[in-house]
């Protein structure tokens, strides 16, 4: 059995919101690019109890129009498109990290072991080890 679309529990919320406030799928888009959070739609949608708001879908295109000076979104995405999205997008940085490595390791699979440089030492009489200046080097 293949496995279901899985959304996340950060999206779900927004899909629990568009349900209980009956906003379509460009609202709950607009919702999210406004930073919105959909637990506190709840106090933005009693219009009923007070009549000086705005409903909610009218509230969100007022504020969308202010804020990015347009009516609706470029391209409207319902929240399963983008989960999709996401999931693709993250498979895809998987696979790219994972070529990566195998790419790194068959570099250092096939060139030759080389050390580092080092300064050159020398061993004193009592067998310690010690490092060269240049010029004793050199002499």
């Amino acid at each position: 059995m293949a496995k279901k679309d899985r959304v996340p529990e950060r999206l779900k919320i927004w899909i629990e919101a568009r349900r209980r406030f009956r906003l379509s799928h460009m609202h709950i888009q607009m919702a999210r690019e406004l930073g919105m959070n959909p637990k506190k739609f709840g106090s933005l949608a009693n219009h009923h109890q007070e009549p000086w708001k705005a409903p909610l879908p009218i509230f969100i295109e007022t504020i969308y129009f202010k804020r990015f000076g347009r009516e609706r979104p470029d391209k409207i995405m319902t929240i399963h498109e983008i989960a999709a999205a996401q999931l693709a997008k993250k498979q895809a940085k998987r696979l790219a990290k994972a070529l990566k490595r195998e790419a790194k390791q068959a570099a250092l699979a096939n060139a030759p072991v080389t050390l580092p440089d080092s300064e050159p030492t020398a061993t004193s009489d009592n067998g310690a080890v010690e490092d060269l200046t240049p010029a004793q080097a050199a002499a």
